[in-house]
């Protein structure tokens, strides 16, 4: 057996400095006759095994680097390398098979499959990554116990509490060995206790080599990262 299926909570090996550098990434929108800069030279470095995250007000850009740090958009000026390859000149293909194998994404409202079992949910970035069925099914059962789901793999989500359902999330962000897990507001839909136990998981997976990056406007969920940047006005302001 490989040893992508020994813990789902192993980094994946690298050969990059860093896994995120942006210099200089500029993201504008023409509207007419007026250009708005929803980001504004953004110099960035992330280290491999940082827990960031990324704060600011509505409008501030954080969504906007966020879509273009997980490559669901490309910048319009600068450069950003994702462990050491530049994502501003590829296409969308290319895009598209860096989401799927150095990018995993963790959402506020989940984004399950309603009709899939958690276990089938897990196995889907591996499906898109033409993974053998055995396989898929091994690395899907060994992540889900990882999170704490091992007597909930044949649940669907609607079968399943919010806490539960974000952990398969998290489990299928984590199943195909990301360089990065990106996740997007992950404790906007959870109670206080449910979500405390979701940060404390993320710190879990931190402490284990995993490279974090969390976008809020939480403070308190800020405070669980090892660094945050705040942003404003498409530029980092602290």
């Amino acid at each position: 057996m490989t040893s992508t299926v020994e813990t789902a909570f192993a980094p994946p090996e690298t050969k990059s400095m860093h896994l995120i550098e942006m210099h200089g990434l500029t993201r504008e929108y023409d509207l007419g006759p007026q250009t708005i800069y929803a980001l504004n030279g953004i110099d960035l470095i992330v280290d491999h095994g940082e827990y960031l995250a990324i704060m600011g007000p509505s409008g501030s850009g954080k969504s906007t680097l966020m879509n273009i740090i997980g490559c669901l958009d490309t910048p319009s000026a600068g450069q950003y390398l994702l462990d050491g390859v530049p994502v501003e000149t590829m296409d969308d293909d290319d895009l598209a098979d860096v989401r799927n194998r150095k990018v995993g994404f963790v959402f506020q409202t989940f984004n399950l499959l309603s009709r899939t079992t958690a276990l089938a949910n897990v196995e889907l970035p591996l499906v898109y990554a033409r993974i053998p069925k055995h396989e898929r099914r091994e690395r899907a059962e060994r992540t889900l116990i990882e999170v704490g789901l091992g007597d909930r793999m044949t649940h669907h989500p609607n079968e399943l509490s919010g806490g539960q359902r974000q952990r398969v999330a998290i489990a299928r962000a984590l199943v195909n060995s990301p360089s990065l897990l990106l996740a997007d507001e992950p404790t906007g839909n959870l109670d206080s206790k449910t979500g405390r136990e979701i940060l404390d998981l993320f710190r879990e997976l931190s402490d284990k080599g995993n490279s974090i990056i969390i976008v809020t406007h939480e403070e308190e969920v800020a405070k669980e990262a090892r660094r945050a940047i705040h942003l404003r006005d498409g530029k980092v302001t602290d």
